[in-house]
């Protein structure tokens, strides 16, 4: 009897012990968004936007080092509300989108250090150099949307570049070196309904 006890008591604690597989969640450019700003020469901080166009965000709530990231930003659509400011800062002395039009993000590793927050390490290219990147982020919510179309998990992030580093070294006289970014991400899980089928009306009935 023994001899039968012992592998499915074995079989069982590994059972316990064992996570689930990662969810896929696809990013949704449309609640998606990377907001920047800079010093413009003392005077005040400049604000601009970059719009993801791709990634995915594999995510196990109950084992955050299962997890990883990926996201590829469109550098061609950098908005800092004048079409001649936007032509300048995707020129090639700053983010040179006409070179290289993504900058993309892989991460490595996750750490998770509380309950809601952790760190995405990982690699950032951008003008054609790939440097490594620490990103702390933390976890706002997953669940179904108000209207029960589909399930989403929503992160926010913040890092401070240093532009030079990336060879966006002209203008240091008037831009600042230092560039503060703000992430926030919304994710839906595969192969449920796409964000632009997620009408959130005030006539939309709530499922």
């Amino acid at each position: 009897m023994r001899h039968l006890f012992f592998p499915a008591l074995l079989a069982l604690l590994a059972a316990g012990t064992a996570h689930a597989a990662p969810q896929v969640y696809r990013i949704d450019p449309v609640h998606s968004s990377v907001v920047f700003n800079v010093d413009h020469n003392g005077f005040s901080r400049s604000f601009g936007r970059l719009r993801i166009t791709d990634g995915s965000v594999n995510f196990d709530p109950d084992n955050w080092p299962a997890s990883s990231v990926n996201a590829t930003i469109d550098l061609a659509s950098v908005d800092m509300g004048d079409s001649e400011w936007d032509k300048a800062v995707r020129g090639s002395n700053l983010l040179d989108a006409d070179r290289e039009r993504s900058a993309r993000f892989t991460s490595d590793a996750v750490e998770k250090r509380s309950d809601d927050e952790g760190v995405l390490h990982g690699k950032l290219t951008l003008r054609g150099v790939t440097m490594p990147l620490d990103i702390p982020f933390r976890v706002n919510r997953v669940g179904k949307t108000i209207y029960g179309l589909h399930t989403i998990a929503g992160f926010s992030a913040n890092i401070v570049l240093d532009r030079t580093k990336f060879g966006m070294t002209a203008n240091t006289g008037s831009i600042g070196t230092q560039v503060s970014v703000w992430l926030e991400i919304e994710a839906i899980r595969g192969g449920e309904s796409p964000a632009s089928h997620d009408k959130e009306t005030p006539h939309a009935r709530a499922q």
